[in-house]
């Protein structure tokens, strides 16, 4: 005959779920380097491709090939961090879950972006504005959401604005999106 187990006390319960929800915003307060691998390589990009534009290179775009060894390093990392993980909650799977659907999104954009003759900037920029507020969200962290709502707020001015501008606004959607709350992250990650 098994031990039946005894029933958790609501104190038990409420201490459990703390617990859970600490250690879920340690795992992804750890992605402070996701967000400033990301934020230098992107404003890298944005300004070099603005700066190639403002010279009439022929092929600005050619900067964003920097984004391949970004994505090498994130699934590689990602991986190394699920290995290593001493518990894994709901809300990490969310967050995988979100940021995977973003990874599907932006290489959905950049594959089929000819059909759009490659203007995605504007599009690209809204669609960083969701994950990145969600995950302030799940971290109780403002300086995502706010980057998020800048993301939100470049990617409409991209709209209005001639391509080469686009870059710049790009680089103060990922300043203010990734890098600022990114050291502020990491900052905090140090104090946990």
């Amino acid at each position: 005959m098994e031990p039946t187990a005894q029933p958790m006390t609501p104190q038990e319960s409420l201490d459990l779920i703390t617990s859970m929800i600490r250690q879920a915003q340690r795992n992804v307060q750890q992605s402070s380097y996701y967000f400033l691998l990301w934020g230098w390589v992107v404003a890298l990009s944005h300004a070099s491709a603005y700066v190639l534009l403002m010279m009439d290179y022929r092929r600005p775009y050619l900067v964003w090939l920097l984004t391949i060894p970004a994505w090498i390093i994130t699934v590689y990392k990602s991986r190394q961090q699920g290995r290593t993980a001493r518990s894994v909650s709901h809300l990490d799977h969310i967050t995988w879950a979100l940021w995977t659907s973003f990874g599907i999104c932006i290489f959905t954009l950049v594959a089929f972006g000819y059909k759009i003759n490659f203007q995605l900037n504007a599009v690209i920029l809204l669609v960083c504005a969701l994950p990145t507020s969600v995950s302030g969200v799940i971290l109780r962290f403002k300086p995502l959401i706010w980057g998020g709502v800048c993301f939100w707020l470049c990617g409409i001015a991209s709209f209005l604005l001639p391509a080469s501008w686009q870059h710049i606004v790009g680089l103060v959607a990922i300043v203010s999106g990734y890098l600022v709350p990114g050291y502020l992250l990491r900052n905090k990650l140090k104090n946990v």
